[in-house]
């Protein structure tokens, strides 16, 4: 009787998957057979012709997996320093605007928060309000006080009928809407709907990276300050 049949395994029906499942199920094999460790060689992958022992392979193995472990570590805490950066902005966007007593100075807040906290240095509040119509002069270029039915607006009908933020590149008109007509340097735009549908109004920010909005990354943040200024302008 061979060693095969002896341990239950029929030497015709022996195969890769035979030897896996024998080893998985009799995890103590080699340290019974302690010598066949030294006895079996491998070829190895980055030399051709080189041979490794088993241990050795198993260890370069380990490493590759130890190094692969350290990337994911490494990225996943570069992800959470990356939110805590944008919970902190987000809190101090709150300060300023629980501070705020009125719509002008709810309108300053957010553009001094977007300036300084988020250094977003192209970022636009369009808002259909009625009071916000006499405060366009004071705010600037930030605030665009337009009516939900004008033709400018309508083509920004499917993100307001979305209600989500959206990252990415816009149309030319659109972006001309938002930026004025000599902001060729906007490359990409974060687009935040404010209220139910975007009824108040929306908020652009722009970045002259073609990458920085992009259509894949993540939008809660973005939720976050569309909801703080949605709860801000109806207050």
């Amino acid at each position: 009787m061979t060693t095969s049949h002896a341990r239950g395994i029929k030497s015709d029906a022996l195969n890769d998957s035979n030897v896996a499942d024998y080893l998985q199920t009799h995890p103590d094999f080699f340290e019974r057979n302690g010598t066949l460790l030294t006895k079996l060689r491998l070829p190895h992958l980055r030399d051709a012709g080189a041979t490794v022992s088993l241990v050795e392979r198993q260890v370069e193995v380990l490493r590759d997996r130890n190094q692969s472990l350290e990337r994911k570590l490494k990225e996943l805490v570069d992800v959470a320093r990356a939110n805590d950066v944008l919970a902190d902005r987000i809190h101090r966007l709150s300060q300023r605007l629980i501070r705020a007593r009125t719509l002008l100075e709810t309108i300053g807040a957010v553009e001094t928060s977007l300036r300084e906290d988020f250094d977003a240095m192209h970022s636009v509040l369009v808002l259909f309000l009625e009071e916000a119509r006499p405060l366009a002069d004071a705010a600037g270029r930030f605030l665009h006080a337009d009516d939900a039915t004008s033709p400018d607006v309508k083509t920004f009908e499917s993100l307001l009928t979305s209600g989500k933020p959206r990252c990415g590149q816009i149309r030319d008109a659109q972006r001309d809407y938002l930026f004025g007509k000599d902001s060729i340097e906007i490359g990409s735009v974060a687009l935040t709907p404010l209220g139910p549908k975007g009824a108040l109004g929306i908020l652009a920010i722009g970045a002259s990276d073609a990458n920085r909005f992009h259509p894949g990354m993540s939008t809660e943040f973005l939720s976050r300050i569309g909801e703080l200024l949605t709860y801000a302008l109806v207050r």
